[in-house]
């Protein structure tokens, strides 16, 4: 993975009553399917950038309760990603909040529904995620929140 062209990104996993909040989105064209997820920006820590990611897509306040992981994916265009997952607690919803403009739908999906749509998900990296906190793979918050940010020295 080349650092130059990779993308640090975090995705948050939220159940609630056997449903998981998911967002449909286009992307170059073509309707998906993904969790709430999004790129980390400069200043804020991963759990921050979670948070702020969910409100910005779906309008919905969460605690993050869990590190589910990080995974590496890359696709055929030759980027790569790095991609901190969360799992968390669905607080409020903000019905006030405009979502960002390529969320075609926020939804509740049950997990045969997200299975039946596999071919829909952005990424091999959604089910993925969601199999590994559905398989109990959960860390304390304690092990991402303790990664410094270092500046470089001009």
């Amino acid at each position: 993975m080349n650092a130059a062209n990779a993308h640090l990104t975090v995705a948050t996993v939220i159940e609630r009553n056997g449903r998981f909040l998911m967002v449909r989105e286009k992307v170059d064209g073509r309707e998906v399917l993904n969790q709430p997820a999004g790129h980390w920006e400069p200043g804020e820590t991963l759990q921050q950038a979670a948070i702020r990611e969910t409100l910005e897509e779906t309008a919905w306040q969460v605690e993050l309760t869990a590190f589910i992981g990080v995974f590496l994916s890359s696709n055929s265009a030759g980027q790569h990603y790095c991609r901190f997952a969360f799992a968390a607690d669905a607080l409020r919803q903000h019905g006030e909040l405009i979502i960002d403009d390529d969320i075609v739908a926020v939804e509740w999906l049950g997990l045969d529904e997200l299975q039946a749509q596999r071919d829909k998900m952005r990424s091999d990296l959604v089910l993925h995620t969601l199999d590994t906190w559905l398989n109990g793979q959960q860390f304390d918050l304690s092990a991402v929140s303790s990664i410094p940010l270092f500046h470089n020295r001009p």
